[in-house]
């Protein structure tokens, strides 16, 4: 058991809220997804509502899909002896790591009230199902 030293006074709980804050600050602009894969590909979703379709960028890298974009949204509302503004704003990105047999040459993406989904179709087995034979040279 580690104990408080009465002697630091109160400037070390005065801190204590603070920790941890940028890792919960990444997880507030970290978009909510899911992946899933059937027969015919891979699935990722992620939801993305107020998110412009121009500030949304989808990428394929090294088979790594990443999403990237930014959030602005903002609402206004007054009345006769009242005014209310909330606005929302940050940047955030997302990483997935594809299987072997992703086609990265078939990946597609569509945003349909809020939600991102790209699809990622699935390399043809190969027909042997053991490889390929590697002829030996004499030597």
């Amino acid at each position: 058991m580690v104990e408080k030293s009465h002697s630091a006074g109160f400037w070390p709980s005065l801190y204590e809220p603070f920790r941890g804050l940028g890792s919960r600050v990444a997880d507030w602009f970290a978009p909510a997804s899911e992946a899933s894969v059937d027969e015919g590909g891979y699935r990722i979703r992620m939801e993305l509502p107020g998110v412009a379709e121009k500030d949304i960028k989808v990428s394929l890298d090294d088979g790594v899909v990443t999403v990237t974009g930014e959030k602005q949204s903002s609402r206004e509302e007054t009345g006769e002896t009242w005014y209310f503004s909330e606005r929302e704003y940050g940047s955030f990105s997302r990483s997935f790591r594809l299987p072997p047999d992703a086609d990265g040459k078939a990946v597609k993406a569509e945003l349909k009230d809020g939600v991102l989904t790209i699809g990622v179709g699935k390399k043809a087995p190969s027909e042997s199902g053991c490889g390929t034979e590697i002829p030996i040279a004499k030597g």
